[in-house]
């Protein structure tokens, strides 16, 4: 494969177009993790508590499903540690 894409064009210039989308790409996320972290600066100004807000944005991403057997195993373990 590799000899292939340093003998024909075609396959050079597909993978020059593979690269260029990737780091394009990697310059968008760049700037939207930018955009981000000025909304969580903007919140802390604001007084909220951005450390539980990043916990609601983990918990809002699993399914229901998910988030109830990790809470129960959480309180399980928090149990058998005396915590609960």
């Amino acid at each position: 494969m590799a000899a292939d894409v340093a003998e024909t064009g075609v396959a050079a210039e597909e993978l020059k177009q593979f690269v260029e989308r990737i780091e394009r790409l990697e310059e968008e996320k760049a700037g939207i993790a930018g955009d981000i972290k000025d909304v969580f600066a903007e919140m802390k100004g604001r007084g909220f508590d951005t450390k539980a807000v990043r916990s609601i944005l983990r918990i809002r991403k699993k399914d229901h499903a998910e988030r109830q057997e990790e809470e129960a195993m959480l309180e399980l373990y928090m149990q058998a540690l005396g915590m609960a």
